[in-house]
């Protein structure tokens, strides 16, 4: 007789041989000892360019944070909201030496101070392209959580061009979403790459929530760096309104070419400010600034960028329920207005 046996019933063996085995977990461990092996170097090369930071009111500490060495010749990032306006700081190095530090310049609005140390020749970080940054690529944070010096975690970027809103009021582009483990006392240390170069400044975490850590973006912190050491100061334009976000017909922005639909209605004019000069009033809806569309107060204040200071740059606008383009000069952005764009 034929033997009827289905084929895919004849010599099947699930079980795996001893040998097998343990090859597979030692194939484990080599995986398990590649990462530990990553995360320690990078501890190794950076920790020691991370200080505990405490901020210094009539000699006496106003508060603590973390911030990182980026330069040999001493400076120093941490977050504004660390500094909270103190112009001198102590820091405190993994070997316990501790030096003064002083403010360069300090940024609200992207939460980011810039320090400079005393002394040379000190362990640095090097700052690294963001850009390059991809979700699930591991991200590793050196702090002082909660008092806990030099606290090592280590996780993934979750999530990349995130906004955050900084205490100024202004959004903070392209943040750097990590589930690496933070707590009060982080907030100016660095997020790092595998690669040793530092990735994200730590700035925030969302209280309740598990594993959802923010940090300012490398490239922000570099621009932020570049005009603090030449300005003592970040330059923005302004225009020299208040605006409000407010919908829009959607006949007016399919007329104007707009992909959204909302835009900035001028709430206030500073006399003798560029809007003034270009006679926008009260009313005025902005749809537009150089061919980019004006979706909300955010996006002003985003393209109202140090560029732009002192070159025309094109509004294109609704008043009194007639499209215009206006052409006008921004000027920088006096501290006081910092509300105002």
């Amino acid at each position: 007789m034929l033997d009827r046996t289905p084929t895919f019933l004849l010599n099947i063996d699930n079980s795996s041989s001893p040998s097998q085995q343990v090859s597979d977990t030692r194939d484990d461990e080599i995986l398990l000892d590649s990462y530990s092996h990553a995360v320690t170097s990078v501890v190794d090369r950076i920790g020691p360019a991370v200080v505990r930071v405490e901020p210094q009111n009539l000699g006496r500490a106003a508060g603590m944070g973390s911030g990182v060495i980026i330069s040999p010749d001493g400076l120093l990032l941490t977050n504004s909201h660390v500094m909270r306006g103190a112009r001198d700081a102590k820091l405190t190095g993994s070997d316990g030496r501790t030096i003064e530090a002083r403010v360069i310049g300090d940024d609200p609005d992207t939460d980011l101070a810039l320090l400079r140390a005393n002394g040379d020749k000190l362990p640095f970080a090097t700052l690294g392209d963001s850009k390059r940054l991809k979700r699930g690529q591991i991200a590793i944070a050196i702090g002082n959580p909660l008092g806990f010096e030099s606290t090592v975690t280590a996780g993934v970027v979750s999530a990349l061009g995130r906004s955050l809103r900084a205490k100024s009021g202004r959004l903070i582009d392209d943040v750097v979403q990590t589930d690496a483990a933070l707590n009060p006392g982080n907030s100016g240390g660095p997020l790092v790459a595998t690669s040793g170069e530092v990735i994200g400044i730590n700035t925030a975490v969302i209280m309740g929530a598990q594993g959802i850590c923010f940090a300012v973006a490398s490239n922000t912190a570099s621009f932020v760096v570049s005009e603090l050491v030449r300005h003592g100061r970040v330059r923005r334009a302004s225009i020299g309104i208040a605006g409000q976000t407010v919908p829009l017909p959607r006949r007016i922005s399919y007329a104007a070419g707009l992909t959204g639909q909302f835009g900035v209605v001028i709430a206030a004019v500073e006399p003798g400010s560029p809007a003034d000069h270009a006679q926008l009033e009260q009313g005025d809806v902005i749809l537009s600034l150089d061919g980019k569309s004006v979706g909300g107060v955010d996006d002003l204040v985003r393209l109202l960028n140090g560029e732009r200071i002192g070159h025309f740059v094109e509004l294109v606008l609704l008043k009194k329920g007639e499209m215009r383009t206006v052409t006008i000069t921004p000027v920088e952005r006096r501290a006081k207005a910092a509300r105002s764009e």
